[in-house]
């Protein structure tokens, strides 16, 4: 454990609490033109969830990005990583022009640490005896509001939490960083995706074909400073979620369907709390990529929203829309546009076997579109 900021200078050690709280707040005052810190909220037992929000003059109206890590508290590479990443772009910001260039045209967001009361769970002071659950026994990437199944009663402290922070922000892309195994894990959770069974129960990702390509090139990238590395689940080193198990109440399904953010699990050592003697190793393999995964805030797919029904998947493009909004899955469903009150403006219509809003008459302005009782939020320009 380094138990100061000069301890973790090598970055081969886990922070205290103490010198993680001491680390945010010497970034935030040394960069103060560059980053601020954002207070999440506080946890069951007290501790700052956290986050730093990397901002330039040139970046005020860039998308917003966002890495999260550690919601499990006992998958903790991640929780180095992101430290170790918000030093080098803050460092690097007007020495390095590839950086500087991904800073001026992206605010950043960086929570290290989500699930402190499970990381601290014997104390402050180490990481030993950490835990998956937070601070009354919950596992919090399990209880997430389900957007493929009733509500859950009763949110987790922490997970209302990142909610509202979520809400508060329009990050366009994200990752959810785990440990425990080397694979990237992306959309749906919930199913298993309909490369691997056609059935009525299963359902791909409508960006599917655009994840598996954001997979390859995070994996390449790493492999080529380590060709062994995202193996040991599957050979490609990615996959569907629901392909590699099924789960309900997660994180990332959440927020693709709810928050219209393209967010993926990034499971990045087979151990979950790695050697501290190892963390400089898996940085150095693992930083290009986390690196160029900001960037591909710069190549998201055509934007979409999203409904999730019991009974459906639709989806809708582009959004944000000048006019024509095209609707797919619609079929047999009733749907309705209506304006910020919850009033009916109009439903889809048909042309030439297609399902489309004509929002051309519209104000600019944002608007929801409805389908069995659940909302995707459209913003007319």
């Amino acid at each position: 454990m380094a138990t100061t900021m000069d301890e973790m200078a090598n970055w081969d050690r886990y922070p205290t609490y103490n010198t993680y709280m001491s680390m945010m707040a010497h970034w935030a005052e040394a960069f103060p033109s560059l980053c601020h810190v954002d207070t999440i909220g506080t946890s069951i037992q007290g501790h700052l969830i956290l986050s730093m929000y990397i901002e330039t003059e040139a970046s005020a109206e860039g998308p917003e990005f966002f890495y999260s890590s550690t919601m499990h508290g006992d998958e903790v590479t991640g929780y180095v990583m992101m430290l170790h990443l918000i030093d080098t772009l803050l460092h690097s910001y007007g020495n390095s022009p590839e950086l500087t260039d991904l800073m001026n045209r992206t605010r950043i967001s960086i929570n290290p640490l989500s699930n402190p009361d499970g990381t601290y769970h014997r104390n402050d002071n180490t990481i030993q005896g950490a835990q998956r659950e937070n601070a009354n026994g919950i596992d919090l990437n399990r209880n997430y509001p389900d957007p493929f199944a009733p509500a859950k009663v009763g949110i987790p402290l922490e997970n209302q939490l990142m909610i509202n922070y979520l809400s508060a922000h329009h990050f366009r892309l994200s990752a959810n960083l785990h440990g425990g195994a080397e694979v990237m894990n992306y959309p749906w959770d919930s199913f298993t995706s309909k490369t691997v069974r056609l059935d009525a129960d299963q359902m791909s990702h409508p960006a599917e074909d655009w994840w598996i390509e954001v997979c390859k090139r995070f994996v390449d990238t790493s492999r080529a400073c380590n060709e062994n590395h995202f193996r040991d689940t599957y050979t490609c080193g990615y996959t569907a979620g629901g392909d590699w198990y099924p789960i309900s109440g997660g994180r990332q399904d959440y927020v693709n369907a709810v928050h219209n953010c393209l967010e993926m699990t990034m499971e990045i050592s087979t151990q979950k709390t790695l050697s501290s003697d190892r963390l400089p190793e898996y940085w150095h393999f693992l930083a290009p990529s986390l690196i160029n995964y900001i960037a591909e805030i710069h190549n998201l797919p055509e934007d979409i929203g999203i409904i999730l029904t019991p009974e459906r998947q639709l989806t809708l493009g582009p959004n944000p829309t000048t006019g024509i909004v095209t609707v797919n899955g619609a079929e047999g469903a009733s749907v309705e546009l209506c304006d910020l009150q919850g009033r009916q403006l109009m439903a889809p219509t048909l042309k030439n076997g297609t399902t489309i809003l004509d929002m051309s008459h519209l104000n600019s302005g944002i608007y929801f579109l409805r389908a069995s009782g659940k909302t995707a939020k459209i913003i007319k320009l």
